[in-house]
């Protein structure tokens, strides 16, 4: 295999990359736009990163292929992850971000459908594009409607509508897989886990959202967001089984073929109340919640989101690590004097 990794410099994508390089012996190429979420010392930083094997190369998708088309002629597997994919940045300004993820993933899809060489075209999205999921219901692939609740999501939902298009149209051999909340190391500092990490072993009071449901026995009752968590290289072990061991379903004008293939990839269900009293255990450093009502926050909020993964396990894959043993392990690795570099804004 010659693998094409779309935002290869981003927190997932060079996750995946020093998996790809653990695992396999493929040659890795990356396109990066190298905006504030990409960062090239990312890969550089990885423990088996290979000059030989992997090149990276900056491309803005939102401009064409063709200038680069050359550099990809041999490629044969696509994981394309390439997305702006903060909820907050969306809601904030909306029209650039989706945009970027739109219009970078359809001149993917132009690309692709032209290309001959290709055997496989992964595109990674999220829980997000169904919306929130109601108690004791997990999103099951194909079997529940898409609801975006925020810009961000609306893009990754437009992502697979262009790709499944191409798909029927052109006969892109196109996998889709939908994953939830990743963290591990080297994350950008905004997102939950290395900000809560950095506020905990600060001595700040950890913002959590959640509904307020007024006052019990004398104390004011919160209920907390819910999410499934992943680590990323959980997400990257699962894409690689994707690839090596679930060839696309091509289309075929028949009843029997009306839909391409769709993995979820769940990790376990935690609250972030939960997630910040594990960190806070593992630091063994008491912290302080302050809540926010998401309501009056942050528009499009959704309570709690979930994915039912039984179709990938059934199948034959299982995660490497488990939540505790991957919490401890990203929380022990950032905290070290030489890795702090990664809680700070940049």
């Amino acid at each position: 295999m010659k693998i094409l990794v779309t935002g290869g410099c981003g927190f997932a994508g060079h996750h995946l990359i020093e998996h790809l390089l653990t695992n396999t012996d493929s040659e890795i190429l990356v396109l990066d736009s190298l905006t504030y979420a990409g960062k090239v010392d990312r890969v550089l930083d990885i423990h088996n990163y290979d000059s030989n094997r992997v090149k990276i190369m900056w491309h803005d998708l939102r401009a064409t292929l063709q200038p680069v088309a050359e550099k990809l002629k041999d490629i044969t597997h696509v994981l394309h992850l390439a997305s702006e994919s903060h909820v907050d940045r969306s809601i904030t300004d909306p029209a650039p971000f989706i945009h970027n993820n739109v219009i970078g993933s359809l001149n993917m899809y132009e690309w692709a459908r032209t290309h001959d060489n290709l055997e496989h075209f992964v595109q990674i999205s999220t829980d997000e594009v169904y919306g929130a999921a109601p108690a004791g219901h997990a999103h099951q692939e194909w079997l529940d409607p898409m609801l975006p609740s925020n810009p961000y999501a609306a893009s990754k939902v437009g992502q697979e509508a262009i790709g499944i298009s191409y798909w029927r149209t052109y006969g892109l051999p196109l996998t889709i897989t939908n994953t939830m909340n990743l963290f591990g190391e080297r994350q950008h500092p905004e997102k939950f886990l290395p900000k809560t990490i950095r506020s905990i072993a600060n001595g700040n009071p950890v913002e959590l959202h959640g509904i307020y449901h007024g006052i019990k026995d004398g104390f004011p009752d919160w209920q907390a967001s819910e999410r499934h968590w992943l680590h990323a290289r959980n997400h990257a072990d699962a894409l690689l089984w994707v690839l090596t061991q679930a060839p696309a379903i091509r289309y075929k004008n028949s009843v029997e073929t009306q839909k391409p293939n769709r993995w979820n990839v769940a990790g376990e269900e935690k609250s972030v109340l939960e997630m910040t009293e594990i960190i806070s255990d593992i630091l063994n450093t008491a912290c302080e919640i302050d809540w926010v009502d998401y309501h009056s926050t942050r528009p499009g909020h959704d309570h709690r989101y979930a994915l039912d993964s039984s179709k990938i396990h059934n199948a034959g894959w299982k995660p490497p690590f488990n939540l505790e043993t991957a919490l401890e392990k990203t929380v022990a690795w950032v905290t070290r004097d030489e890795n702090k570099r990664w809680l700070s804004d940049y």
